[in-house]
């Protein structure tokens, strides 16, 4: 098969803890042609979807630090490859957040020509923190606005400590805990996150939301998604003096057991990933409510790994092979 990578540039990752590179790593190890190419690769040609693309497929059996610089040595060669997408099997969108919409757009109209995961509609939904509204009953109590007073009153009568999450971050970037104890600092805290001082059709909205206490001392629990089914899972503990569970804000990964509940959340959310498209996913459950969805670029699987002694990234690649031969039989 045929099988693209569209993601950041390889010298940016550290293969070792990246999902991407296990994926990438397990095509290359069942002979697969793999492919890289990166956002701005994308382009139109004579009305067709074609992308500039390097081939990537080195000997099997390498080791991870090897196969990635010899991934690298594959980049710095003069031979591009210019492809049509639809020439593709599979195409993994793996660029990590922000999203770039105008890739999206770009590879709408072949999204339903060439297996994506996860798909550019579903991404363009799934990106946005506001995504878990659309299950009400599972997540915490949550707030949008653009409009100082309108916070603080939210806050005040609420009544105790609630988050504050910029709506266009990732990675625990502009997180905060806020509360009404401290009122000069979260005057001036929300001013700052929405623009005050802008006119208010160009301020910021943010997501104000329940703050869960648990989170201090058990953290939350990633787990990861695969055609709506839980394929693995690891409890994220913060920092000490520190409520971010993200792994790149410096929490630590531990073994996990999933519980009842968080079967009963994804069970919840399930037919909604896959009617939108979004195939493997990360979702972030803190006590007993889900907090995130994470689509654009979901990782975990090395640690879950190591955690579990497992390989799933052979499950994701089992999967891809699998849609791959349905749409191929379809077509006959």
């Amino acid at each position: 098969m045929r099988i693209a990578f569209l993601m950041d540039s390889l010298k940016s990752i550290n293969p070792v803890n990246e999902t991407t590179s296990y994926l990438m790593y397990e095509c290359n190890q069942r002979g697969h042609t793999v492919y890289f190419l990166e956002p701005h690769d994308v382009y139109i040609r004579k009305d067709k979807v074609v992308a500039r693309m390097r081939n990537i497929t080195v000997p099997p059996d390498l080791s991870m630090k090897k196969y990635w610089r010899a991934l690298i040595s594959c980049t710095k060669k003069e031979e591009l490859i210019f492809e049509s997408v639809t020439d593709l099997d599979a195409l993994f969108l793996r660029k990590d957040p922000p999203l770039i919409y105008q890739t999206m757009e770009f590879l709408a109209p072949v999204n339903d020509q060439v297996f994506m995961i996860n798909s550019t509609t579903g991404q363009v939904l799934g990106n946005s923190k506001l995504y878990t509204l659309n299950f009400p009953e599972i997540i915490p109590e949550t707030h949008v606005s653009r409009d100082p007073s309108r916070l603080r009153k939210i806050i005040d009568d609420f009544g105790g400590a609630m988050v504050v999450k910029p709506l266009q971050r990732f990675g625990g970037e502009g997180v905060i805990k806020v509360s009404i104890k401290d009122r000069d600092n979260l005057n001036s805290l929300i001013n700052y996150y929405v623009r005050a001082y802008q006119s208010y059709p160009e301020r910021e909205p943010i997501m104000v939301q329940e703050y869960i206490d648990v989170v201090q001392k058990e953290g939350d629990v990633r787990i990861l998604l695969l055609n709506g089914e839980i394929l693995g899972a690891m409890r994220r503990k913060p920092l000490e003096g520190d409520f971010r569970t993200n792994i790149h804000a410096g929490a630590r990964a531990y073994k996990h057991d999933i519980t009842a509940k968080e079967r009963e959340i994804c069970a919840t959310i399930k037919d909604r990933l896959v009617e939108d498209g979004l195939y493997f996913v990360g979702v972030d459950v803190l006590g007993d409510k889900l907090v995130e969805v994470n689509c654009v670029s979901p990782g975990g699987i090395p640690r879950i790994n190591r955690l579990n002694n497992v390989k799933l990234e052979a499950n994701v690649v089992d999967f891809i092979e699998q849609k791959v031969r349905e749409r191929q039989r379809q077509k006959e």
